[in-house]
């Protein structure tokens, strides 16, 4: 199978930078699947799994939170605010994120704002959670 250059640059830095056959992520949309020679896009990205299927038909799974993802005369640049691969996601870390946030969303005297951001913390738990049984 074709591959294309991958970019992954986070704010902490590059990740990942090497051909891959493909990449899947999610966008605020659903989840999209960029293979070789994909046309143009920009797409801003929501929260979920990404999987980097490289070169050697290696697959790595990672937590991908925000941000864009580029696609520009073949070259791939995905740059998530938040990029963790299974392997290193602390589960205990997303586990006290959860629990925090579930004490928050069963307080009967949450403001809005607690609401929203509670809402937010336990997502992106739950998908560390998720992402981190691929390792």
């Amino acid at each position: 199978m074709s591959t294309f250059p991958l970019k992954i640059v986070t704010p902490d830095g590059l990740l990942y930078d090497g051909e891959a056959e493909r990449l899947v992520v999610r966008t605020i949309d659903g989840d999209v699947a960029i293979l070789a020679r994909h046309i143009n896009c920009v797409l801003p990205l929501g929260m979920g799994r990404a999987t980097v299927v490289d070169g050697e038909n290696q697959r790595r799974y990672a937590a991908c939170i925000g941000g864009m993802l580029s696609v520009v005369d073949g070259n791939v640049t995905l740059v998530p605010t938040t990029f963790e691969w299974a392997d290193t996601i602390d589960t205990a870390r997303a586990q006290a994120s959860m629990d925090r946030a579930k004490s928050v969303l069963n307080r009967k005297d949450a403001s809005d704002n607690e609401i929203r951001l509670a809402e937010a913390r336990l997502h992106r738990a739950l998908v560390r959670k998720n992402v981190a049984s691929f390792k």
